[in-house]
């Protein structure tokens, strides 16, 4: 049962995806409260699940590959439910939202043209960037608006982005949690790379 636990987090996220899209439409009293908590708890998901499984040495191929498209999902759904509360802010910014999206879409066709599989990289960047992201999409469903957040979270989510396509373009074959691209050039040269027993697997 124990060795169920890291996918039981990953799958938690599609049901918390669907009910935090659910409360954008029926607008409970303090539904926006809510959704905050329950993408707090989604985010938690995210960072135990890898944890959990390289502690109790789970961490397959196949597993890491279902977090990163679950974790798509995940922060789709939350968009799409910010986007039901606050259609004003992503008019506002939709030239933005559509190069970050393209960006996003990128790394998965290249990702798909080089190696016939998913991008699932998790990259330290990647991470990072998340955590803008988190920030930001909280500000927006709490104010409906976001400035100096949503800008640092489109820059840092280009060049993040950026980074996973060099990651991608480096490695000769597809790979599972690869922090950097100067990781990505080790593995290139055949080297066994160091990584975080917190962060990668």
């Amino acid at each position: 049962m124990k060795s169920k636990i890291p996918a039981i987090l990953i799958f938690s996220r599609l049901i918390i995806g669907f009910i935090i899209i659910s409360l954008s439409l029926i607008k409970i009293e303090n539904h926006q409260i809510i959704i905050v908590i329950l993408l707090s708890i989604g985010l938690l998901t995210d960072i135990f699940d890898g944890i959990i499984a390289r502690y109790l040495n789970v961490s397959t191929q196949k597993l890491r590959r279902m977090d990163s498209t679950v974790d798509q999902i995940f922060f789709v759904s939350v968009g799409v439910s910010a986007y039901i509360l606050c259609p004003g802010f992503f008019k506002t910014n939709v030239y933005k939202i559509i190069i970050l999206a393209g960006a996003e879409v990128l790394i998965y066709l290249v990702s798909f043209l080089k190696f016939r599989k998913e991008v699932a990289t998790h990259s330290i960047g990647a991470k990072i960037w998340t955590l803008f992201l988190f920030g930001t999409l909280i500000q927006i469903i709490l104010k409906c608006q976001s400035v100096i957040l949503f800008n640092f979270c489109f820059w840092v989510g280009l060049l993040t982005r950026a980074e996973i396509i060099a990651i991608l373009l480096i490695l000769k074959e597809w790979t599972n949690d690869v922090p950097s691209v100067f990781h990505s050039i080790q593995l290139r040269k055949g080297k066994i790379i160091k990584k975080s027993k917190i962060f990668n697997s």
